[in-house]
């Protein structure tokens, strides 16, 4: 028989010490409440900080607005490039043309779906910024909704969702909104669901005696959910072995069939897409864009940007879109990118004249913008033979693998955008790491600094103009 991913038990109190006191008090208090209400707060906690955390959200690339208002008039290319009139995007990056004043946009569609209502009712004034502050917004309620599937401790699942929320780049992608943060933001509404979904038919399977069927419906709906995801960013797909040790279904087999089942629907609905609109399964636009869009480095700007690694830069031509030998670079940015440090101006932080420290435009680590994610360090080293955690931990590093393996880090941006991919997943973990430990003053404080760093990282991108 396999073994089981039961809830975590409640936070831990200190050996000898009775659960009272204040932090007890409100525990309590917690546990009478419906943690439906709370995931209702936490969504409108998110919507509130992510819109005012951006008020004017002068978002010039705003590609899935055009690509929806195509799909409305029954076509998939854009008009573009367009220099003269009232909307604009000859300025668009990461446009495939496909003959004289039309372009193909490469990227999955679901984004430009979500953006189907409104741009109905606004066209091309449409703000998909805005747009993408509410869905990531919802995505802070969606994250407590998962987290108290995991722990009986509704203080674990509060520090949780605030660590995710507001101590990540979810914060900043959701707040920014431009086209490739919309799209994080929307994969990760579909992971969310998937996650949760997966976590309660692994319950449901529980409670049953015996599974006759060789298909788990709810399992089925967590693989659908995960191929939704694909269709915003394709290398949420890799997430997949997740799927296999958690869910439906009662054993590999069963759980791996099930979601395979759900996720193939999208995915082929995908492809199809990519050959109505382009005539080939897989979309040509990123190969091209790679070749004619992103030249080597003729002036060494790069080369001054990563100075240890002055020899790795893009390749196009001679590497592949995706290689291995952009890890080292990518790997340095995802784990040890430092911020910009001018120790000639004081302990100014904020001073946008001459602050003490700045984010580096290419990336920070990990582990420097959202410390809290060492939480899950311990977690994988001790917990390593449950489902949840083996699962948790593949999909991260199928999902980052590939990822670090792209030619681009993820351009200008706080942190390292493509972390998102895998962050619901590592957010298990953390919740995981919380309710082992407890709600102590370490934990807290992780999260506390979390959110602060994120918060400082928002203040830089807007007025970096990032």
């Amino acid at each position: 028989m396999e073994g089981s991913i039961a809830t975590a038990p409640a936070s831990p109190t200190p050996a000898g010490r009775p659960d009272s006191g204040p932090v007890a008090s409100l525990r309590n208090l917690l546990g009478t409440m419906d943690p439906r209400w709370l995931m209702v707060g936490f969504a409108v906690l998110g919507i509130a900080v992510y819109v005012l955390s951006n008020p004017t959200r002068q978002n010039v690339y705003d590609h899935f607005v055009w690509q929806a208002d195509a799909f409305l008039q029954g076509r998939a290319w854009i008009p573009w490039p367009l220099s003269q009139g009232e909307f604009l995007n000859g300025h668009f990056q990461d446009v495939f043309p496909i003959g004289e004043g039309r372009g193909l946009i490469p990227f999955p569609p679901l984004p430009a779906i979500v953006l189907l209502p409104a741009v109905a009712a606004f066209g091309l004034a449409t703000n998909a910024a805005l747009v993408a502050a509410v869905v990531g917004g919802l995505n802070v309620g969606l994250a407590y909704r998962m987290v108290w599937r995991l722990t009986t401790d509704p203080l674990v699942a509060i520090l949780a969702a605030l660590f995710y929320g507001f101590g990540t780049v979810a914060w900043y992608a959701a707040m920014l909104g431009s086209t490739w943060f919309f799209a994080h933001v929307v994969a990760s509404t579909c992971l969310l669901l998937a996650i949760t979904a997966a976590l309660d038919a692994e319950r449901r399977t529980a409670e049953r005696v015996s599974t006759v069927s060789p298909i788990d419906r709810r399992q089925v709906l967590s693989g659908l959910l995960l191929g939704l995801a694909a269709t915003a960013r394709l290398t949420t797909l890799l997430a997949a072995p997740f799927f296999a040790f958690v869910g439906g279904g009662g054993s590999f087999l069963r759980r791996s069939l099930s979601a395979g089942i759900g996720a193939a629907i999208p995915v082929l609905l995908l492809l199809a897409y990519n050959l109505a609109t382009s005539g080939q399964l897989f979309h040509p636009g990123y190969e091209h864009l790679y070749q004619t869009e992103y030249a080597p480095d003729p002036t060494g700007l790069l080369a001054q940007l990563f100075p240890p690694l002055r020899d790795i830069t893009y390749h196009p031509g001679e590497w592949a879109l995706q290689d291995p030998r952009y890890i080292p670079q990518n790997l340095l940015i995802l784990l040890a990118w430092l911020p910009e440090v001018r120790p000639e101006c004081g302990l100014a932080l904020l001073d946008q004249a001459c602050p003490l420290l700045r984010p580096d435009r290419l990336g920070m680590s990990l582990f420097l913008t959202s410390p809290g994610w060492l939480l899950a360090i311990p977690v994988v080293l001790q917990g390593w033979r449950r489902r949840i955690v083996i699962g948790s931990t593949l999909a991260i590093g199928a999902v980052l693998l590939v990822n670090v393996m792209h030619f681009s880090q993820g351009w200008v941006q706080f942190g390292y955008r493509f972390s998102n991919d895998a962050a619901p997943f590592g957010l298990l973990l953390v919740t995981l790491g919380m309710a082992r430990y407890g709600v102590r003053w370490w934990t807290v404080a992780l999260v506390a600094a979390s959110i602060v760093i994120n918060a400082w990282g928002v203040y830089w991108g807007i007025v970096l103009g990032w």
